[in-house]
């Protein structure tokens, strides 16, 4: 699992192990305090074996003995065996290349050039840089988006699709894949703007993309009501409960939202933010402890029989 964006020149990198109650609320504390733009932290299990490994990556270097008693509530004692290094670029691309396997929900399949041997005749392919790989489908909250786009395409043919907090594009990329139609996409970072637009040209679907950078629907590309019948944003929950009203408001009348970013236990507060601007929850996955959300607009879904 992950919280933040991937930072684009980490330099130092802290390292523990921990169980995996402690690791989740670790990771959430740490993407709470820390600029996300600047911060990216990644929790995973060794396999079989229940304990968990916390990295944390800094683009400048952090005040190490603040962060471990930020820690020391969680971690107690543990937190003094905390380890930070610094991170060479080439470490770097080495471990998002080691880390980076192909990654499929439905036709979508996300894949470093390495892998490219792994895309089948049908499939939709969005290749990714190896240095890149941070955030780029193998987290719980991009494969659940993506899977619940290909839900939402079984359904129907949206022909205006809005991804908010796209990162390296690949939500976007996905929509713009399946429907060969615009696609609106914008960033906070403009760092991560130039990227998405760098990986676009990779993936042949730069026609199809206008890409705009600043927060949240605050462009002209984006701010426009009643326009995208598939708005998607995959973020963190704080800023999803922020930006209800605007996402709700460029959201077509009969449209679709996809929310991601969250952990389970943060859904019924982001819940009740859209359902104060009349969205109601249509279905709900779980992967990797995080959630995917799909709203419409109108009362609940109907209960399965």
């Amino acid at each position: 699992m992950l919280e933040g964006l991937p930072p684009h020149n980490p330099t130092r990198v802290m390292r523990l192990t921990t169980d995996e109650p402690r690791a989740r609320a670790l990771t959430e504390l740490l993407g709470e305090v820390f600029d996300a733009a600047e911060t990216a932290v990644a929790a995973f299990e060794d396999e079989g074996t229940g304990i968990w490994r916390l990295e944390a990556y800094f683009s400048d270097p952090p005040d190490e003995d603040a962060v471990r008693e930020l820690a020391r509530p969680i971690l107690g004692d543990a937190a003094d065996d905390a380890v930070f290094a610094t991170l060479a670029k080439r470490d770097w691309v080495e471990a998002s290349l080691a880390g980076l396997n192909p990654v499929r929900a439905w036709r979508f399949l996300v894949h470093g050039s390495h892998d490219r041997g792994a895309v089948r005749p049908n499939d939709l392919p969005i290749e990714i840089e190896a240095a890149l790989a941070f955030g780029t489908g193998h987290h719980g909250t991009t494969r659940g988006c993506l899977l619940a786009l290909a839900a939402e395409l079984k359904r129907r043919r949206p022909h205006a699709v809005l991804d908010v907090g796209t990162g390296t594009g690949i939500l976007a990329f996905a929509a713009a894949k399946a429907l060969r139609t615009g696609v609106v996409a914008g960033d906070i970072d403009p760092e991560a703007v130039r990227v998405a637009r760098e990986n676009a040209r990779l993936n042949g679907v730069g026609p199809h993309l206008r890409l705009y950078a600043g927060p949240g629907v605050r462009h002209r590309l984006a701010d426009r009501p009643g326009r995208f019948d598939l708005v998607t944003a995959n973020i963190l929950a704080r800023p999803l409960r922020r930006l209800a009203p605007s996402l709700a408001r460029v959201l077509a009348p009969a449209g679709t939202l996809i929310l991601s970013g969250l952990l389970d236990r943060d859904v019924p507060g982001v819940l009740a933010a859209y359902a104060g601007q009349g969205l109601r929850l249509r279905s709900r996955g779980l992967l990797e402890g995080w959630a995917t959300l799909v709203l419409k607009r109108g009362g609940a879904a109907p209960r399965p029989r």
